[in-house]
Formats: structure tokens, sequence, C-alpha cells
């Protein structure tokens, strides 16, 4: 895949933020389904939530802990594998800590996380899925800021690979805010609304990474590690969890696998 002069040429903190304006509109495309079905049936959001984890767990992996473990490595680090294992337990333990302290409505359950909240359901549902979307936009910003400081293993065509696997899985998230809105009564178009703005903070989060990578650049491999164990984290809390609610599992576990493959070739064949 040849990528245009015009996006090398962009600065990284530019290309973070069109990668992340793309991986917020696929979340708007996901949350668009309630404008023309009633509702998604669980089989359906089973493979879909599957497919979105096996994107997670492959991108954490070639896209950020490998690369993570390759930059300490040229850096001369004595033990290679110290930055990769302290970004990744800080980023799992930063996204446990906020599941913590901000209340939040997983889709499928009744009762909030975190906090008791006098919140209205809608807010908690966004709050979900806004709490996934944060290390996903840091991981995209970090890797275009590693590819524009020429670090060994990272590349604009490893980031766009990985901004298009998030946008694959911010599909299902989209449509698991909005469809459930909208058997609760709520229009299609406020449906949507909520559905979609949960991808919003995703560019901010880009810049962010993208903006950190570049101005400290000693932080780069705790900083892709850190973004992979966040990403870890929300699917071994939530993603797969929730597509394992039904008694038809095998399904979520196809997509898992289907997902995973993807992402892997996207990175080798990009990256």
């Amino acid at each position: 895949m040849s990528i245009p002069d015009w996006f090398r040429e962009l600065s990284p903190i530019v290309q973070a933020l069109l990668a992340t304006l793309f991986t917020w509109g696929v979340t708007a495309l996901g949350a668009s389904l309630v404008f023309f079905f009633s509702g998604v049936g669980h089989r359906v959001m089973n493979l879909m939530l599957g497919f979105a984890a096996g994107v997670m767990i492959a991108a954490s992996y070639w896209s950020l802990l490998a690369p993570a473990i390759r930059l300490s490595e040229e850096n001369g680090d004595v033990a290679s594998w110290i930055p990769a294992a302290v970004g990744f337990m800080g980023g799992g333990l930063f996204v446990g800590l906020i599941n913590k302290i901000l209340p939040h409505l997983h889709p499928g359950l009744e009762k909030n996380e975190g906090p008791r909240s006098s919140l209205r359901r809608s807010i908690l549902l966004v709050l979900a899925i806004t709490l996934h979307n944060i290390p996903e936009g840091l991981a995209v910003g970090v890797a275009f800021g590693a590819a524009a400081a020429n670090f060994e293993g990272a590349t604009i065509g490893g980031a766009i690979a990985l901004a298009i696997g998030i946008g694959l899985q911010n599909f299902p998230e989209g449509t698991s805010v909005a469809v459930p809105l909208r058997r609760e009564g709520y229009t299609r178009g406020r449906a949507f609304w909520y559905g979609q703005l949960s991808g919003a903070v995703e560019p901010l989060a880009g810049v962010l990474g993208a903006w950190m990578v570049i101005s400290i650049q000693p932080l780069l491999p705790y900083s892709l590690a850190f973004a992979a164990g966040a990403m870890i984290y929300v699917v071994v809390e939530e993603l797969i969890p929730s597509a394992q609610m039904e008694k038809d599992k095998n399904l979520a576990t196809f997509g898992a696998l289907c997902g995973f493959t993807l992402m892997m070739i996207l990175d080798v064949a990009l990256g």
C-alpha cells in the first residue's frame, strides 16, 4: 500500500488527529445502525465484540509491545523488557483506577460500576465506552509520534494499520451504546448522538499521545507499552465478558480469531 506524500509531510500531531477522526467516524458509523434496525441480535453482537477483542489483542502486541521492546534494545537498555513490563502494568492499573473512581455502565448490565451515581443511564453508558476509547486514541497518537521520531520498527504504515484496526473495532462499540438506548425508548437521533459521542475522546487522546512522544522521546517505550496494557485491561475486563454473556459463545471466539488475524495481517502488510 502506497502512502500519499502529502500525508507523510504532515506533522505527526496532525497525522494522529486525522487518524483518530477516522476512528471516531467509524464509531459513529456503528451507532448509525439505529437508523436502519430496531435492534441487533445477540449472536451478531457477540461476533462483533469478539472481533473487537481480537483486534485489540493483536494491536497490543504487534503495534505496541513489540516496538517498545525493540526500542529498548536500540537504546541499549540493560534489560530491554523493563520499559515494556513497567509501561504495560502501568497502563492496566491506570484504567483499573479510573474504573474505580468514575461511575459507568457497561452495555447489557443493569447496575453501574464505580461509585454510586444519579447520572442517567445514557450518560453512564457513554462514560463506559469513553473509558475504553482513551487508551485506543492514545495508542494511535503514540504510534504516529514514534514513526515521526524515526525509531526502528516504528513506521507510518504501522501507525496507519493500528488506526485502521482500532477503527474497525470501534464499530461494535458505537452500536453497543446506541442500540440499547433505542430499545429503552430513546429516539433514533438521540440514540445515535450518544453512541457516536463515546468516540469523541479519541482525537484528543491521539493528539496528546503524539505530542508526548515528540516532547519526551525517552518515554516512548513506556508510552507504547502503557497503551498496550490499557487496551488489554479493557479486553479482559469488558469485551470478552460482554461477548460471552449469551449461551452461544462460539461466535464470539470465532470473531476474536478473525479480529486477531486481520489486525496481524494489517500490521505486517502495512508496517
